[in-house]
This record gives C-alpha cells, structure tokens and sequence, in this order.
C-alpha cells in the first residue's frame, strides 16, 4: 500500500498567531506531527507532504526534516478555505509526480497532537477491515448531547433541545443517545474518497476512532497554555 500522510498549516492563524509553529515544551507544534509521521513511516512506504503557505513555517517544517517544493494557493489559504480543498489539491500535486494513486491518505492535524502510534495503527486497522467504509477519524467522548442539555433557537424565537430521540426528550445524561465530539486530531481516507464530491470529512460512509485518552484542538491561546502545562508537568493521562 501507498500511503500519503499530508500535514497542512497555513500561516494566517487568527485566535493564535503564528501557533503552527509556537514553541510548546521546547519544540515548535508542528513538530509533534512531524515526528509522529516518521515513526508511522519507518519501514512502511509513506510519503510527507506539507502543504503550507508560509515561509516561515516551511523553515521550520526544514529544521525537522520535512521539505516540499509545494506551494499551498491563496484561494485555499483564507479563513473560509475548506481544509478538505487543501488536501486535495496536495494529493493531485503529490501525485502528479509518481505513476500510482496512493491507497490511503492521513491527515494529521497540526493544532491536535495528543495522539500516538498506537492511536494512527489501530484506526488503520478498523478503515482496512471495513470495506464498505471510506474513512474514519478520531472523537471523544462528548461533553454535551444535543439530546439531553444543548438547546437551539427555534423559528419562534423560543429554544429548546437541538435533538430529540425516538422516546420524546432524554431525562438524564445516562439515557440520552451517545454521541460524539470530533477532536480534529487525525483522518484515515482511502483514496476512493476523495473521487465522491464530499465537502466535508464526514461522509455517508465514515467510522469513529474513539479515544480512550485526552485529546483537544488548539483554538484559544487558553487551549495553547493548557496543553503547554501538559506537557511541561507530565500531566498527559497516555505516551505519545
């Protein structure tokens, strides 16, 4: 199998500038997916890819071995450019360059790294041996059910509960329908995927990896101290 593993940070961060390559415990964030990339790589034939649009990020991306003559475009480097369009247009680049499709694509989030081998080889495992299936990506268990104690704005005006099962609404926590929370961290695709016009990582035909372990995305400058303290006290609950 041909696998392409695309790592795509673009450089016009807002809530956090420049956070794809702040340092976090003495190493720059991206470098976390960088190295867990290698180690899946060993041994397996797996092609890096970045797609960025900054410099300084591909400097950085350099210092840790990772280099691309590859240059995202602008149209896919605004806040409202879908990260599914980047991907895609790196895996035509990528591919534009070898005579083969590559079988599987994985995507790592850069702003999500509290994920391990483990994690990336046992979510593999269950894509491969579905094979109905055309991706899977990691959640959590979620904090709130739209079932139970999430409310929305109704035409009205009024609110009530987002979701209401089969029963009428859930009474408890307990008997509400579990659902889940995507923690953005990393997405198995097979390459048949990416030929069916989706415009998002959930299609009609996706799985769950679920997480036994903490994993969050780096949205807020709250999230980046949270995680820095993390990893600084050795407080993570699982080895990366």
């Amino acid at each position: 199998m041909n696998i392409l593993i695309t790592i795509c940070a673009r450089g016009g961060s807002k809530g956090i500038p420049g956070k794809n390559i702040k340092f976090i415990a003495g190493k720059p964030l991206i470098q976390y997916s960088i190295d867990l990339a290698k180690k899946f790589q060993n041994n397996r034939s797996v092609k890096i890819s970045l797609s960025t649009d900054c410099d300084k990020i591909k400097l950085e991306a350099a210092k840790c071995a990772l280099t691309t003559d590859y240059i995202r475009p602008d149209y896919l480097a605004t806040d409202n450019s879908g990260k599914l369009d980047a991907i895609i247009d790196l895996i035509k680049y990528e591919e534009s360059k070898v005579d083969f499709k590559y079988d599987l694509i994985l995507d790592l989030d850069v702003t999500s790294p509290l994920r391990s081998i483990n994690d990336i080889e046992t979510a593999l495992k269950s894509l491969l041996e579905n094979r109905d299936a055309l991706n899977i990506f990691s959640v959590n268990n979620a904090n709130r059910n739209p079932y139970f104690n999430m409310v929305e704005k109704n035409i009205n005006g009024f609110y009530s509960l987002c979701k209401t099962d089969s029963d009428g609404n859930s009474l408890t926590r307990q008997s509400a329908p579990e659902v889940f929370e995507l923690n953005a961290s990393f997405y198995w695709y097979k390459r048949s995927f990416f030929e069916m016009n989706f415009k998002t990582a959930i299609s009609n035909k996706s799985l769950i990896y679920l997480m036994d372990h903490m994993c969050f995305d780096v949205d807020h400058l709250e999230d980046f101290l949270y995680m820095e303290y993390l990893f600084e006290n050795n407080k993570l609950d699982f080895k990366l």
